[in-house]
Formats: structure tokens, sequence, C-alpha cells
């Protein structure tokens, strides 16, 4: 099924979709672990070059993933766990996070789209500290070292008639952050990765890419300072579904018409404007939401 056009902000996927020639290609790396009692695995694909930009179509950069197939069960134990690894590998992404810094946590999204809530979400439940640190300093922590966190949930443009970008820039200049942590709901390749895995990424973001709904990238260059960012697919697209199905059912057969398929390709155009997500988003995005959630403010040590 050559012919289907893949739609994914994973850069895993990106890569597993290559040709096997082009996998191996010059200026990317990929370091995988897997955890086998908890069924976590980690994958690091790191862009080096602009050949292996161009060739992953992703940004120079560092992508870390993790999948873990019940990220969205009711699980307390499990869920802590995911934190505590995601709160150890953006220890290792963000910069600087030795010293004190000061972080604006971005959450993009329509958070009356269940599916594009996340961001939002994890805004609302993040502990903020900006405010408490200008007004009493360190002392209303007790410590030597408090990072300051701010949060920012800026909406879509079909609300505030801006770019988030715009929006995102004007409070970066004026409140001047030394990070931006940006997350974001993402599409995926495959179903089985539905609300099961993390990406995060020190390239920035592309609102709305994975859905061929590109608005303005939310990368250092645009802003000026690092930016850190999380995001969890919740959507595919149903044409990636009806080929997926298609493909396992000529594999069964052993056989793949060719007419067949060329009349499946002919209908599928219309299919990419349609995303699909399971039917307990709702639950799911608010179990994510407190994983996230609860890894940053154990990634810039703040407890009220």
């Amino acid at each position: 099924m050559s012919g289907i056009k893949v739609r994914t902000d994973l850069a895993l996927e990106v890569r597993e979709n290559m040709e096997e020639n082009a996998r191996e290609c010059r200026g990317v790396s990929v370091e995988e672990e897997y955890r086998e009692e908890s069924e976590l695995r980690i994958t690091k694909v790191v862009i080096e070059t602009m050949n292996g930009a161009k060739a992953m179509g992703k940004p120079i950069g560092t992508y870390i993933t993790l999948e873990a197939p019940a990220m969205a069960l009711p699980d307390e134990d499990y869920h802590e766990e995911i934190s505590e690894e995601l709160a150890r590998q953006l220890k290792f992404i963000i910069p600087g996070i030795e010293k004190e810094l000061s972080v604006m946590v971005v959450g993009l999204g329509n958070r009356d789209v269940t599916a594009d809530a996340l961001g939002p979400n994890v805004v609302d439940n993040l502990t903020i500290t900006r405010h408490m640190m200008k007004e009493y300093g360190k002392a209303a922590f007790n410590r030597n070292k408090v990072h300051m966190v701010s949060g920012l949930a800026p909406g879509v443009m079909a609300k505030t008639g801006m770019e988030s970008l715009e929006i995102i820039k004007g409070v970066v200049e004026k409140t001047k952050p030394d990070v931006v942590v940006v997350i974001d709901a993402l599409a995926a390749r495959s179903t089985r990765r539905l609300n099961r895995t993390i990406q995060i990424s020190n390239a920035g973001i592309h609102p709305g890419s994975g859905v061929g709904n590109h608005r303005n990238a939310i990368t250092q260059e645009a802003l000026g300072v690092p930016v850190i960012a999380i995001g969890v697919p919740t959507v595919v697209d149903a044409a990636t579904i009806v080929s997926d199905a298609f493909e396992k059912m000529m594999r069964q057969t052993g056989e793949e018409p060719l007419e067949i398929q060329d009349d499946l390709l002919a209908g599928l155009g219309e299919l990419y404007n349609m995303y699909v997500t399971g039917k307990d988003v709702d639950y799911e995005i608010k179990q994510i939401s407190h994983i996230i959630c609860n890894a940053l403010n154990n990634t810039f040590e703040i407890s009220l």
C-alpha cells in the first residue's frame, strides 16, 4: 500500500515507515531500551544533520518516546512509575535544569474538544510558583533552590483570532522565561499508540502538523529561548485505519488484487480529513494529563 500517505507527529513512526535502506541514513541515530517488568519502551531518535532532517522530514533535535501500553488504565502505581521516568527524561533534555530556572509551561489546544484538551488540562493542574516567588521569594518554600514556574493556555485561533505563537511570543518578551515547555495533543500512525505514548523533543513543535492544519512553529528560533515539546498522540486519521485493515485482510487471504487496491486508494482522499480517537478518550486524557503534570512538578521540584 505504498500509495498511502502517512500522517504522524512521532519521530519514531516516521523512522518505522522509512524504506529499509533509508533507515540507516547518516545524521540519524536511534537508541532503544525496553523494561520488561513495566512493558515500558524508551526510544531516543537523534537527528544530528540537515541530511538526517531532510530524510526524516523533521527538524534537527532529540526526540524521546515513551511507550507504555497501560498508561491510560486506572493504575496509580503504574502512573507514578511513568511520571518518574518522564521526569528523568525531562531533566536530561531541559538545558540548565541544575540551576534555578524561570519556566513557562504552555498548554496548546482547544479545551472544548476532548482529544485536543491535553495541554490546557495539564496547565490547569500544574503547581504554579512564579507569583509566590515574586511576592515572597524562596522563603515561601523554605528551600535554597526554587524554579519559578508560570502557565499559559493560549487557546486556538478560531476563538482568539491570533496564532498561538503570537500570544506565546508576547508573554515570553514580557516575562522573560529561561525555557518554554509546550504540551500538545499529537496525531499517530498506529492506533496502538493512541493515549499510550509520550514524545519529548527539544526541537520545538509545529501545532496541527499531524492533522494537516499547519500553524506557525513554536521553536527556539521563533521565541529566542529553548523550547521543550511534550506530546501525546490522541488521534489517527481514518484513511490509515482503513488502509491497515485492507492490508491485514490481503495478508490473511494471500492476495492483493490490483483493481481493488486502486479503487481503495481512489476512495481514501476524503478520509484524510476525518480523525478517530478512542471511546474512552475523556477519561484517558484526564489520566495522562495528571501523569504529565506530576512529572513536571517532579522535574521542577515543586509541591505545595
